[in-house]
């Protein structure tokens, strides 16, 4: 990512496609994590780069409050409408703006998440920041869906989503180096996490997985969400050749399976958990 620079754009236009394109956390998520943390509902959760607050609205019964931060208004503005339909519109607060530019006065929390969201920032800034923010004894979070996970679907009678087909379609449209906002991203995002924290003060982590596998059923109008809810195929990517691409998708999702149904595999949840130490290192 050295040469790339985030911009504005990057979640363009993919707020109204998240929830419903992307496969859900597994379950048990919030209960794994309450138990194993000894959450009381007394503690503030802040989520970095919150999105449309699927994350945060998932653990928002743990805490007395729940901020979520993302730069793009779309998912603020999703956030905030998925909370009142949650019945947690009173506990929560959503603020656009980016990682690296935290307003002072959000206060301090007992839990940061970061939700397959770190990736994109100015990391050993953010994580400083997030170490700032955090009580002595708090919790940093760093989620993602489990790696290496059988990925084809549990069984007949569905066909999986042809996502080679869906990548060939895309490239045909937006060309073959992965776009992410107004630039490119040819060699994908960074890892190396680990490093960044320690870095940062904190200590661990602790890890803990939390098993999918349950078969998923998912329709024509899921997966053309699934599309439009990544970077690296955001609506806005298509300009005036969208309603001509999300055409052609349609057709091929038809011809891969004439129901118009797809079977899919609930991933697994990885969670690393990181601890501010209670005394300065």
């Amino acid at each position: 990512m050295d040469d790339w620079q985030w911009d504005e754009t990057l979640f363009a236009g993919a707020a109204p496609y998240y929830r419903r394109g992307r496969l859900p956390y597994a379950p048990g998520l919030a209960a794994a994590l309450g138990a194993t943390l000894r959450w009381d509902g007394t503690g503030r959760l802040l989520d970095v780069g919150c999105g449309p607050g699927v994350l945060a609205l998932r653990l928002a019964h743990h805490f007395r409050t729940v901020v979520g931060v993302d730069p793009d208004a779309g998912m603020i503005a999703e956030a905030g409408r998925l909370a009142a339909e949650a019945g947690v519109a009173g506990k929560t607060r959503w603020v656009r703006a980016r990682a690296e530019r935290l307003p002072a006065d959000l206060g301090t929390f007992t839990v940061v998440a970061f939700a397959q969201s770190f990736h994109w920032m100015d990391r050993d800034l953010v994580a400083a920041r997030a170490r700032d923010l955090l009580r002595p004894g708090g919790v940093l979070l760093h989620v993602s869906d489990l790696k290496g996970e059988p990925t084809d679907p549990a069984g007949p009678p569905h066909p999986a989503v042809p996502i080679p087909a869906v990548d060939a379609l895309v490239r045909r449209y937006l060309g073959p180096v992965r776009r992410a906002g107004r630039g490119l991203l040819p060699g994908g995002t960074p890892g190396g996490e680990s490093a960044i924290y320690a870095r940062a003060g904190f200590t661990g982590p602790e890890r803990l997985v939390v098993p999918g596998g349950q078969p998923l059923v998912r329709d024509v109008d899921d997966a053309v969400a699934g599309v439009f809810s990544l970077s690296s195929s955001a609506p806005h990517l298509f300009g005036a050749r969208r309603a001509e691409f999300e055409t052609e998708l349609r057709r091929l999702l038809r011809a891969a399976s004439p129901t118009g149904r797809f079977a899919a595999r609930q991933p697994g949840t990885d969670i690393h958990i990181w601890r501010r130490p209670t005394s300065p290192p």
